[in-house]
Parts: structure tokens; sequence; C-alpha cells
């Protein structure tokens, strides 16, 4: 694949922030099915896009056809949102999960926006969600890439802690090194059972030793996942949590290194 030109500095401010959506799921397992509802649910993650993210601009991709344009002009008018879309294979999706159609997107964008293009990064969001502690997370930018790590075991005393997946709906990565070495990730999922986009990227790190890649904060991820229909509640109690647990993970000695401090 060819490299993207004439990209320049960014600094943490003008990183573009690459929102992908569906409007149409091509995923039939859906909770969150109705065309109406996601585009409501997109347009409410822009709106707090902007609110936690001011100053910077957005690449909205869709990979059901729908056209954004129209309302980003109507209702954005004094963000810079540059609008995307076409159609994602469906029979891939079907066979290989959301996840492929997601891969195919992020592909889409970096070869057609005009934003990414001349950007040496970007933040990746899925649409309907926004990162609530957007401003603490690209404090710790810049970097290859950066994710928020899943892991098993952080609470037990007998039990060796294990990172299992990082999560893919919020991301940040420098636009060359996922050029390299995340472009096609999402040919391989599908392929077992239960293999996601989330284990094909973090198989893909560990294979290349990339160290850190990993957020030192838990992104506070808010909005109505598709795959369910609801709310993510992430009550005060459950970031405390989430804080917590990411302390003793950091000073685990096999972990703290995969940080970017």
């Amino acid at each position: 694949m060819e490299k993207i030109k004439e990209r320049k500095p960014n600094s943490n401010a003008q990183i573009p922030i690459l929102i992908t959506s569906s409007i149409t799921p091509h995923d039939k397992s859906v909770k969150l099915a109705d065309p109406q509802q996601r585009l409501f649910h997109a347009i409410e993650s822009i709106t707090q896009w902007i609110r936690v993210a001011p100053g910077s601009s957005f690449v909205l991709c869709d990979g059901s056809n729908f056209d954004f344009q129209p309302i980003v002009r109507e209702r954005f008018p004094n963000t810079e949102i540059e609008s995307l879309s076409f159609e994602n294979d469906q029979a891939k999706i079907i066979t290989q999960g959301r996840g492929y159609g997601e891969g195919e997107i992020v592909k889409f964008a970096l070869n057609h926006s005009a934003l990414l293009r001349t950007s040496d990064a970007f933040a990746k969001c899925s649409s309907k969600l926004w990162v609530e502690n957007y401003a603490e997370c690209i404090n710790h930018w810049p970097a290859n890439c950066l994710f928020s790590g899943v892991f098993r075991n952080a609470f037990s005393l007998s039990k060796r802690i294990e990172i299992v997946q990082v999560d893919t709906r919020f991301y940040m990565v420098d636009s060359d090194f996922y050029l390299k070495n995340f472009i096609d990730a999402h040919w391989q999922i599908g392929q077992s059972p239960g293999f996601g986009l989330e284990d094909s990227f973090l198989q893909r790190l560990q294979t290349m030793h990339q160290h850190p890649y990993l957020f030192p904060v838990s992104p506070i991820i808010r909005g109505v996942g598709g795959g369910t229909g609801r709310y993510y509640k992430d009550t005060w109690l459950r970031v405390q949590k989430e804080k917590f647990k990411l302390a003793i993970v950091r000073k685990n000695r096999v972990f703290s290194k995969l940080f970017n401090a």
C-alpha cells in the first residue's frame, strides 16, 4: 500500500478525530438496527465530541454509503468536519463480523480523506460514542499508538495478570505506523471462533514487541453501543474501579513498560 504523502506534524489539539460509522448496519446481529436511531446517536456523538475536543477537526466516514454532508453543513457549520461514504463488503461483514467493516472504513478514510492525508496522526472512535476525558488522554501523546488494554485477573492474589485485548473503539495512532502494521489487521478476524479485531491488533503489537502502546489513564467512553443498543453506564464507582485496576497493572513489572507514562 502506498504511503500517504505530504503530511505535516500535528500539535495535540490538531490531531484529527476519525469517527467510523455505518448508519445501515450490515451485521444483522446488532440490537441497534434502526437507521434513524443510529443516525440520531451518531449526531449525538458528534455534538459531544465538539464539546470534549473543542477546536479539533473531524473525519466522519460511513461504510453504508450514507452521506452526512448535508446534515453536517446544517447542524455543525462552525466545525471542520470532512464527510466520506462508501459501501462496505456486506458479505465479508456477515462472515467475518463487524470488525471487518470497521477495518475497511479506516482504510477507506486513510485513502480518501484530505484531512488525514495531511496529518501525521489521528484519533479514531466508533460512531455513537465519545471519550469524556479526551483532553486527559491526548496529554499522553505522542507515541506510535495508544490503546486501552483489557486485562484479566488484575484483582486476583493467586492468578497472574494477563492482557487479553486492546480496545479498538477508541485509540490514537501515527498514520504511517497504522499503514505499516494495522491496515490489513481486519483480514484475520473471523478465521477462528471469537477472534475479533481487538485480538488481531493485540497479536500484531505483541509480535512486533511494540512498547509503549497503552494509555496510562482509562478512557471514559460514553454513548450507545451499537451491539447492545444501550448507553454505557460509567458510574463514579465504576470509573474509580477502572482507575484502581489500571494502577495495579501499571505497577506490575511485566506490563509497566507498555504504558506511555
